[in-house]
Parts: structure tokens; C-alpha cells; sequence
């Protein structure tokens, strides 16, 4: 069967060297699944069609021997009943229908061999094909892998980023500008207010000299 071959190359198919060789590791990989699940597909299909050949065989096998009985029959009743000439003729049908027979289970033979094989392949391209597959997905985790480092390196260097950082740059200028003006501000003001305090006591001290020596005169004059 053009089947057989198809199902022996691929099962000899070295993936993983193919996959070597290949410009596009990933796209040959999905055709060699294709290819493999169609075959699978097609060998299930012809173990079927195997199978109802077998079945009909065997009803035609039943049907033979069931022929081969009665002929036998037929042959024992001729001979008690003296007519060696039909006894004779019911045992020609009955080697004709035996060599019917042998020839089915000669062909049974032959599919039980076919259906055999075929069932073992299958099994071996099912695991072929497992394998394939846990490639694929081990290619498409590096894939969007890959993807998802150029999604991020694509952000990374966008102009909104750098623009959104350039305008919090200013931002924060900003808030710095002012909270130098406020701590000028208090600086400002805690230094004015020492200064007025300051002021008051040297006056304080001036008018007290002026009353002790305004004392001293009257005293004086007194």
C-alpha cells in the first residue's frame, strides 16, 4: 500500500535534524504535523476499511464450512443409499467449496498481517506525532517569548515614555522651585522677626540709660 510508505518515511524522518537544516523551523514543523495527522488520519481510515473486509470474509468462511457440511452430508446419504455416482459428484463440490475456503483463510491470513502493521505504524506515528507537537509548543513559547521582550523593548523606546518622563522632569522642577521659595519665605521671616526683637531690646536698653541718667541729674540739681 502507497499508505505503508508514506507511514514508514515519516516515522524514519529525523525532526530534529530537519528542523536543524530549515530556514523556518517553526513552518516546517507545522507541515510535518500536517502531513503526519493526515496520514494517522488515513491509516484509521484503511484499518477500517480492513476490518469490514475481515468481517465479511469471516461471514463468507461461516458460510463455506456451513457448504462444506452439508456436501459431506449429501455424500454419506448417497453412498447408504447405493448411488456411488452422486456420493462421488457431492464430494467434488465439497473439495471445490474447501478450496474456496482455503483460499479465504489464506486471505484472512494477509489482512490480519496488513491490519497488524498497520495498527504498529500508526502507534509509532501517533508518538512521532506527540513529540512533534511538544516541538511546536516548545517553539511557540519561544515565540512569544520573543515577542513579548520586542513588545516591551518597543515600549521601552517609545517617544511617550520619554516625553511622559521629560514632562515629570519639569513637574518635579517645579515643585522643587517651589518648595525653595516657601523655605526662602520662612528663612526670611524667622530672621526678620529675630531682627525686630533684637531691635526692641537695644531700644529698651537706650531709654532705660536716658531715665537712670535723667535720675542722676535731678538728683543733682536737687
Amino acid at each position: 500500500m502507497g499508505i505503508m510508505n508514506r507511514v514508514t518515511d515519516l516515522i524514519q524522518a529525523n525532526l530534529v535534524s530537519a528542523l536543524d537544516k530549515a530556514e523556518d523551523p517553526e513552518k516546517l514543523l507545522n507541515l510535518l504535523i500536517q502531513q503526519m495527522q493526515q496520514t494517522l488520519d488515513e491509516c484509521r481510515s484503511t484499518a477500517a476499511v480492513i476490518l469490514c473486509e475481515e468481517k465479511a470474509l469471516k461471514r463468507e468462511q461461516a458460510q463455506k464450512q456451513v457448504s462444506i457440511d452439508s456436501w459431506q452430508t449429501k455424500a454419506e446419504l448417497a453412498v447408504a443409499k447405493g448411488r456411488d455416482d452422486l456420493a462421488t459428484a457431492a464430494l467434488k463440490e465439497k473439495q471445490h467449496v474447501s478450496d474456496e475456503l482455503a483460499a479465504i483463510e489464506l486471505e484472512l491470513v494477509k489482512l490480519a498481517d496488513s491490519l497488524k502493521k498497520l495498527q504498529d505504524d500508526a502507534q509509532r506515528l501517533q508518538s512521532k506525532l506527540t513529540e512533534a507537537k511538544a516541538k511546536q509548543a516548545s517553539l511557540q513559547k519561544v515565540h512569544n517569548l520573543l515577542d513579548a521582550r520586542m513588545r516591551v523593548n518597543h515600549q521601552l523606546n517609545s517617544e511617550k515614555i520619554a516625553d511622559a518622563l521629560s514632562r515629570f522632569d519639569v513637574i518635579e522642577r517645579r515643585v522643587e522651585s517651589i518648595e525653595s521659595q516657601v523655605d526662602a519665605y520662612d528663612m526670611t521671616k524667622t530672621q526678620s522677626s529675630t531682627a525686630v526683637q533684637i531691635d526692641a531690646l537695644v531700644k529698651d536698653e537706650a531709654l532705660e540709660q536716658e531715665f537712670a541718667a535723667l535720675k542722676a541729674k535731678m538728683k543733682q540739681t536737687a
